[in-house]
């Protein structure tokens, strides 16, 4: 059941990572809130679908192709959104997910540097770009998207672990920063969620013994977690700041 937060209706929030899985459900979910969308990808067909989605239930919504590691492309982009939707209201740095298995051994260092650029770097890009209007109007909201695997040591490769762990350090630390400015930011630390991604890769008996490791004895759906994004991005969450909140079916509970 999808939770109501009026204060939603009428904001304007970037969510990038958005062409599919969580990113693409959080920006659905928000647009139901009545908030209009910059839905940022790489995948300009994804795209198109999610904001198809959402302009044909009444939503208002914004398609952009970006490389969120590339700080000229995300210079581009701000000036647009502020044009054709307003200034943000809430960003949601989602993009990321290059926690493919790879022994440490053989992470080269052309490895190392794509997953920190991918999961850690992005999110410092996007949210310099947004945050000088913040700033100015003294308001807004940041979710970021981490992961488990920045919780604790997992199968994921050691750069995706070290990144999300510097996620989690780059929220704890911008709270601290912009408190006082009007602005919460807080994280998210996903744990084996069935997007189309692991759906599609992952056979159903290794998604059930998966899922056996969580105590809740199931994987999460991308609905766990863009609610969770939906919580943090409305007043229902205002004295929230600096905060992982682990959508980990019960398995990290620190």
């Amino acid at each position: 059941m999808l939770s109501t937060y009026s204060d939603l209706d009428g904001k304007v929030a970037v969510v990038t990572g958005g062409s599919r899985g969580i990113g693409a459900r959080t920006a659905r979910l928000l647009a139901a809130q009545g908030t209009a969308v910059c839905v940022v990808g790489r995948d300009e067909n994804a795209l198109a679908g999610v904001v198809a989605d959402i302009t044909a239930a009444g939503g208002t919504a914004l398609g952009r192709v970006a490389d969120v590691t590339n700080p000229d492309a995300l210079a581009e982009l701000g000036p647009i959104v502020e044009s054709e939707l307003g200034p943000a209201d809430i960003l949601a740095a989602f993009a990321g997910g290059q926690g493919f298995p790879t022994p440490s051994h053989r992470l080269s260092v052309e490895r190392w540097y794509e997953v920190l650029d991918s999961d850690l770097t992005s999110a410092f890009l996007t949210i310099r770009t947004f945050l000088p209007a913040m700033l100015e109007r003294r308001r807004g909201v940041i979710v970021t998207m981490a992961s488990a695997a920045g919780r604790q040591p997992s199968q994921a490769n050691l750069a995706y672990g070290v990144a999300n762990a510097g996620l989690i350090m780059l929220t704890r630390h911008l709270a601290t920063e912009l408190g006082p400015d009007g602005i919460r930011i807080n994280a998210i630390a996903p744990s084996s969620i069935r997007t189309e991604k692991v759906a599609a890769n992952m056979p159903e008996p290794v998604q059930q013994r998966v899922a056996e490791m969580h105590p809740l004895r199931r994987l999460g759906t991308t609905d766990d977690v863009a609610q969770t994004a939906l919580f943090l991005a409305s007043d229902a969450s205002a004295y929230l700041s600096g905060i992982t909140v682990d959508v980990a079916g019960g398995r990290i509970t620190n």
